[in-house]
């Protein structure tokens, strides 16, 4: 065979091989009904006056972002809420129309043009941006939605309380934006799930919004006002105003370990990796980088094909147990980039090819993000936006 005709054969090759099975190593799978039976949950909940947003920033916080999306609005949610002009980007050429909110400053022309563009609402915290959104608009004859962030009391985006009168005074000047939303953002609702005494911080910053809004006069009731996060809208229907926004609930996870919910909630996600090799070892071996674990007695391990390149935060090297056949099995070692080692000596009918839920319910079992926050000092946001790109998201 010449080489002309060895290209040939192997191009010929290469278009007849079919995509890998994202289940082949390790995956997120999501289970969108759950999702959807989640939006409407909590939509019943806040009741026909108050609008839904469905938080899906950092990819629907490692759901994936238009899966995420999609359901939530087929499940009641009236709007979207994303952290960047990218986020917003995407669900936009997804084929997502509702509206979408910006949660974070836009602060320069060419981004915020691009949200003219692609219809999107960016958050405005200062006067600057506001010019910048009416120049776009006067230039192109159309007007620009925008929603005005006071800070009640993160100390991070928005404008002081105090400043609110002016600032609007001032946008309402510019003919060719259109103020449609004033907000706020709680820093501690977490924290004061139940405890409703006006000692709270979280009722102090309830205050500080009520005042910002009734120093605006009727004019506060033109636009759509919104304070509470999961925990702000679990905890006191007293913060839903016009809209609440809703992130980790809408995931199926109460945002406190302490909180008490009649809410049927269900976690939409799960972490599964298949068992790459099984092999026996003798009392005193050590397994992994560095040899932080020899093995007490002659050991029967799976190795499976994730890491903390994928995720699993090396942290909890030692600490975790994933599931299979509803049966605890304990890792062992130090989490690598991509692979970590699981004691099966207790299960010793596993085998290559059987596959292992890190995360989620398998049987009458379940393991929980808050079970690795436990764990490795974390929160459960930050686990679920940890998993990488790498793992597949399956959707179910």
């Amino acid at each position: 065979m010449n080489k002309s005709e060895r290209s040939f054969t192997l191009s010929e090759t290469t278009e007849n091989v079919m995509n890998p099975d994202p289940r082949s190593r390790a995956w997120v799978e999501v289970d969108s009904k759950v999702i959807e039976k989640n939006s409407r949950v909590l939509k019943n909940f806040i009741g026909e006056d108050c609008l839904l947003m469905a938080v899906v920033k950092a990819d629907g916080y490692g759901h994936g972002a238009e899966t995420v999306a999609k359901f939530a609005l087929a499940g009641g949610a009236d709007s979207l809420g994303v952290a960047t002009l990218e986020e917003g980007i995407q669900l936009r050429n997804a084929g997502l129309n509702c509206q979408i909110l910006i949660l974070g400053n836009l602060i320069n022309a060419e981004e915020l043009y691009s949200s003219f563009c692609w219809d999107l609402i960016p958050t405005i915290s200062g006067i600057r941006e506001a010019i910048i959104c009416n120049n776009i608009a006067e230039n192109n004859h159309k007007k620009f939605d925008i929603h005005l962030k006071v800070d009640t009391g993160m100390t991070r985006l928005g404008c002081d309380c105090d400043e609110v009168n002016e600032l609007i005074s001032k946008i309402d000047y510019l003919e060719n934006i259109s103020l449609k939303g004033i907000y706020s953002h709680l820093a501690i609702a977490d924290k004061d799930l139940g405890n409703k005494t006006q000692l709270n911080f979280t009722q102090i910053q309830l205050s500080r919004f009520e005042k910002v809004l009734k120093d605006l006069g009727p004019r506060n009731r033109l636009l759509c006002r919104h304070l509470a996060n999961s925990a702000g809208t679990l905890s006191d229907s007293r913060l839903h105003f016009d809209m609440v926004r809703v992130g980790l609930s809408l995931y199926g996870y109460l945002p406190a370990t302490d909180f008490e919910s009649d809410l049927s909630l269900q976690p939409a996600l799960k972490v599964q990796a298949r068992v790459t090799l099984v092999r026996e070892v003798e009392k005193g071996i050590g397994v992994g980088y560095g040899h932080f674990f020899k093995t007490q007695r002659k050991s029967k391990l799976a190795v499976v094909a994730i890491g903390y390149a994928d995720g699993v935060s090396r942290n909890l090297s030692g600490k975790i147990s994933a599931l299979i056949d509803g049966v605890l099995v304990p890792q062992v070692g130090a989490i690598a980039m991509d692979q970590m080692v699981f004691d099966i000596t207790d299960k010793p009918d596993i085998k290559t090819g059987q596959v292992l839920t890190l995360l989620g319910k398998d049987g009458e079992v379940s393991i929980s993000p808050q079970n690795w926050c436990d764990l490795s000092g974390s929160i459960p946001w930050e686990v679920l936006c940890s998993f990488r790109n790498r793992l597949p998201r399956v959707v179910t």
